[in-house]
């Protein structure tokens, strides 16, 4: 990050598990009304900063042929989903996150212990385990944040 190589910790088990389930959820909802693109820990190009979020969503619209066999997707996500894991740093997990939105991401999830923080182009609010995760990026989908834990 920044012309740094920045190493992170490896996931747990309970943050891979997170990370499938929502996937998985959110994969099933996107196909199903050809919303766009679901994918997890995929690299994008992030202004030179080559990040691998836990969850990404392009919407249809941006979604082009071509780009099947890149390791870096050269755009940034419509939405972007990370899960802290107990050794993340706040510092460099709230560097990252406004990283993304300066570079264009529309918004970002931070999922932590049963709590979510929220940083979009119109908000920013923090959500407690009876909240929904939901998203104007993805119509209609919800899904309780106690489920997802």
């Amino acid at each position: 990050m920044d012309g740094r190589l920045v190493e992170s910790s490896g996931s747990t088990l309970r943050h891979n598990r997170t990370r499938d389930y929502l996937t998985a959820k959110l994969l099933t909802y996107v196909d199903e009304r050809s919303l766009g693109m679901i994918v997890s820990v995929q690299p994008f190009d992030f202004r030179g900063d080559v990040l691998c979020p836990d969850v990404s969503f392009v919407s249809s619209g941006r979604v082009r042929a071509g780009y099947d066999n890149r390791r870096v997707l050269p755009f940034v996500p419509d939405l972007v989903v990370e899960i802290a894991s107990e050794d993340d740093l706040l510092e460099a997990t709230m560097q990252k996150l406004m990283h993304y939105r300066t570079c264009g991401t529309k918004e970002v999830w931070m999922l932590v212990a049963g709590n979510a923080f929220v940083f979009s182009e119109r908000e920013e609010i923090i959500l407690d385990e009876n909240d929904d995760f939901r998203s104007d990026l993805i119509p209609g989908f919800s899904i309780r944040l106690k489920d997802l834990f």
